[in-house]
């Protein structure tokens, strides 16, 4: 889970989040959309992969990533019982008796 949540800490990472919500895309195709070195948007995407938010498949001679709405789901989960609005613990830790 930190990892995720370290992935999400950049605006850049975000975005292609965001971006892969649609469809898979190439590595070019995400990169042509930011104003930043190849090497910059690489490091960015593996750290999503690193965090398991996306996986890559060989596309002929690029790579396209997808998102795991698994991993997205469950960072989501996280952060609404964290708040209280999910259907984990209460915020203040305190379980109810059934």
């Amino acid at each position: 889970m930190n990892e995720v949540f370290k992935a999400l800490s950049h605006p850049a990472r975000r975005r292609m989040i965001a971006m892969l919500r649609d469809a898979p895309m190439a590595s070019g195709d995400i990169a042509s959309r930011f104003d930043m070195a190849w090497p910059t948007v690489t490091a960015h995407l593996a750290a999503l992969k690193a965090a398991g938010l996306v996986e890559t498949e060989k596309d002929g001679a690029s790579v396209r990533y997808r998102l795991v709405i698994s991993a997205v789901e469950e960072a989501l989960a996280f952060m609404m019982d964290l708040m209280g609005t999910g259907e984990g613990s209460p915020p203040d830790g305190k379980e109810s008796k059934p």
